[in-house]
């Protein structure tokens, strides 16, 4: 069988092996594909597996041999999924392949905001310790996280891994869902999304991007939050009006920490460039190697067993 990688780049710049997945058939790895390359580069393929490169119904159309799409991430927007079906095109994806590692980067982000590390880190080589009259000095307030209360909004995986980190932390968890939960640990409450918005210190959104999701942080949700609220969003972008929450913050009602946006990579244009009290990292908190690697690990065991005619991880059979 003849396997195209059409992106393969992020997944693996250099640090993991193909040779798994070279094994399987005629394998051809592109690091980055152009939307104008891909049928050129697709053609008389039977799998194709992709991670951010748009396969759309005008695209499928014109692979005739294609019987197999890999997402190479957990989101499968960028696959037309009813064409696909239409032209029984199995589409899998990579469930649950870093929860540990998303959670970390929600509370990097965290501890970054409420221990100040790379401000007196700056300030240090800036010779200011070294001109001190005192042993010490801090530059901004240093919150201790035991006490707080955090809100989870989303209670899959990743939520569940934020919400017991919290709880070791010394925190009051609160979690919300689409629909509540019950026998939950210790230290971990379920309780409606208003009702979290208005009491939470520190607000972590774990929610799939959906109709009902989209935009969820708003003007007015925005306008429940704590004075001083930490909003982190390590999800999908577009569960956050940017605008709506860029003026929030450049009026110091609070803070974001945001590992993702609405357009990636973003418009210098996008507000929260520009926006006051808030830290952006570039979607990196899936991307440890450990991650990356579980994900490869999962994508070739995907393909492995559509040959064998046994398939998993099927988003839409």
């Amino acid at each position: 069988m003849k396997i195209v990688v059409l992106d393969g780049y992020t997944l693996n710049p250099g640090d993991l092996d193909w040779q798994a997945l070279q094994s399987l058939g005629e394998c051809h790895i592109y690091d980055h594909t152009l939307a104008d390359e891909i049928v050129n580069r697709c053609q008389g393929a039977q799998i194709v597996l992709t991670n951010k490169t748009v396969l759309n119904a005008q695209t499928l159309s014109q692979l005739g041999q294609l019987r197999y799409i890999g997402v190479l991430a957990t989101g499968t927007n960028v696959v037309d999924i009813h064409s696909a079906s239409q032209l029984q095109i199995t589409v899998t994806n990579i469930p649950a392949y870093g929860p540990d590692a998303v959670a970390q980067m929600v509370f990097a982000h965290i501890l970054h905001h409420h221990q100040q590390v790379a401000l007196h880190d700056q300030a240090v080589k800036a010779g200011q310790w070294s001109a001190s009259r005192d042993f010490c000095f801090t530059l901004s307030p240093l919150t201790s996280l035991k006490g707080l209360t955090l809100g989870v909004i989303g209670y899959g995986d990743i939520g569940q891994q934020v919400a017991n980190l919290g709880a070791a932390f010394g925190m009051k968890v609160l979690v919300t869902s689409a629909k509540p939960k019950t026998g939950l640990p210790d230290k971990i409450q379920w309780c409606e999304r208003d009702n979290l918005l208005k009491h939470a210190d520190i607000i972590s959104l774990h929610c799939p991007l959906s109709a009902a999701t989209q935009y969820m942080i708003n003007r007015d949700s925005l306008g429940l939050l704590k004075p001083g609220c930490l909003l982190v969003n390590t999800a999908r972008g577009d569960l956050i009006n940017e605008t709506d929450l860029a003026q929030w913050l450049n009026q110091n009602n609070g803070f974001a920490a945001v590992d993702v946006l609405s357009t990636e990579p973003p418009s210098p244009e996008n507000p929260l460039l520009s926006a006051a009290n808030i830290t952006i990292t570039p979607h990196i908190a899936w991307a440890t190697l450990q991650a990356r690697q579980n994900l490869l690990n999962i994508a070739v065991n995907n393909v492995k067993q559509f040959q064998q005619g046994n398939v998993v991880n099927c988003v839409n059979g």
